[in-house]
């Protein structure tokens, strides 16, 4: 099959050059979006068939397969970029395509703004969620273009940005760019934003208001005197140093999806979320009060997109979340083996398990129970994990600590 693909704006009165003229005279078959089909109706053919896009896309396409025929397609703006052009070529890779763009409404939004965007990061949040948005705050993007929807709108991302911390930007918002009588742009702070509604179609620049000397830098570790504390306890927290080498341990640079088991404060997922913000992070711990202290953490460090789950978590549904290829336990009640039994269910292969043992390995004289260490051991060679060398450190005049860590061999 062969699709013509032409991008346009929200102008009522599309120009077009010849030759798309002429795609759109011999065409028989025009597909697009409603709001599209208003615009090109009066250069159609007579006995031009129109085929809609609607969700569900499958729909759309079983008509494309089942007319087998060349089909001339109306998308907005440039339709390589984020456009349907992208899911002709997902969805029928062997189908040729012919791309006819115009200019995509971030670039005519920087366009009305006199702004140079070739430095600006682009983000989509139309029918998608905030992974790349947040991706793109906590790496300190100073320009961020942004595709919007009906609940990602401009007074969400600006609340958004202002819970987590991210306040020295402006906004800007562009609104039914391309089209003379509706069209309009305005630039404005975040909180003035929070308290506005644009029209649909809408999308935004996000343009930072220091420069990168003045911007507060981020350290390599957070010190653990910034955290909020379960009850004020300064020994419920995994220590910086100890934070940082179990990243180290967990070699999240290559990893995917990342569970932090018994997050207590959230250090160690706040610490991942800020170095690695690649990750998606599911974070579990059993003590309801808990919840307030990572959500108060997380804002206060700028880490959002922490996705917690409070509840045993042997009693947690882990099948409809993402499967993870990096798992730290930081706190098992004396059911370690059973927690990586069910960790074992969805670990990815040559996934890794790290947990830390702040406890003797012998059985303690006054409980009669193993300690963490001996638990550890146990738990790897009845589940036949391969373990890695431990590594023991000793901070201050703490406990020593063993970091252990276990790899999840292919079968």
């Amino acid at each position: 099959m062969k699709f013509y693909v032409i991008g346009i704006t929200d102008h009522p009165q599309p120009f077009f050059p010849p030759e798309v003229l002429e795609v759109i005279r011999q065409g028989k078959v025009f597909s697009g979006g409603k709001r599209h089909h208003e615009i090109v109706a009066p250069l159609l053919p007579p006995d031009a068939q129109w085929i809609d896009i609607t969700v569900p896309l499958d729909a759309v396409f079983e008509q494309y397969v089942a007319l087998s025929s060349t089909i001339t397609v109306f998308a907005s703006g440039d339709p390589l970029f984020f456009g349907f052009a992208n899911t002709i070529k997902r969805k029928m890779p062997e189908a040729e395509i012919v791309v006819y763009p115009t200019f995509n409404s971030l670039q005519m939004l920087a366009h009305r703004l006199v702004m140079p965007y070739h430095d600006m990061r682009i983000v989509s949040l139309t029918g998608r969620p905030w992974p790349e948005f947040d991706k793109a705050l906590i790496e300190g993007a100073t320009k961020i273009g942004v595709l919007t929807d009906r609940e990602h709108t401009p007074a969400a991302i600006a609340q958004r940005m202002l819970d987590y911390g991210y306040n020295d930007y402006q906004l800007s918002v562009g609104e039914h760019l391309g089209n003379p009588s509706l069209e309009k742009v305005t630039t404005l702070s975040l909180e003035e934003a929070t308290h506005r509604d644009f029209s649909m179609p809408n999308c935004m620049i996000l343009a930072c208001l220091k420069d990168i000397t003045q911007r507060q830098k981020r350290s390599f570790g957070i010190p653990d005197s910034a955290f909020a504390l379960l009850d004020g306890r300064e020994k419920m927290i995994t220590k910086m140093p100890i934070r940082l080498l179990t990243l180290q341990a967990l070699e999240l640079a290559s990893r995917q999806v990342f569970w932090d088991i018994g997050f207590c404060t959230g250090s160690v997922s706040i610490e991942a979320r800020l170095q690695f913000p690649h990750l998606q992070i599911c974070s579990f711990e059993i003590r309801p009060e808990c919840e307030a202290i990572i959500q108060e953490n997380t804002r206060r460090f700028g880490a959002p997109g922490i996705d917690i789950h409070i509840g045993d978590f042997l009693q947690t549904d882990i099948t409809t979340l993402p499967r993870p290829d990096a798992v730290f336990i930081g706190g098992h009640g004396g059911r370690l083996k059973e927690i990586i039994a069910k960790v074992l269910t969805v670990l990815a292969p040559d996934g890794v398990i790290v947990f830390n043992s702040v406890t003797s390995p012998v059985v303690s004289k006054m409980t009669d129970r193993p300690g963490s260490r001996q638990l550890w051991d146990e738990a790897c060679a009845a589940l036949g994990l391969a373990q890695e060398p431990p590594l023991k450190i000793q901070l201050n005049a703490y406990n020593p600590i063993d970091i252990l860590k276990c790899i999840h061999l292919k079968m």
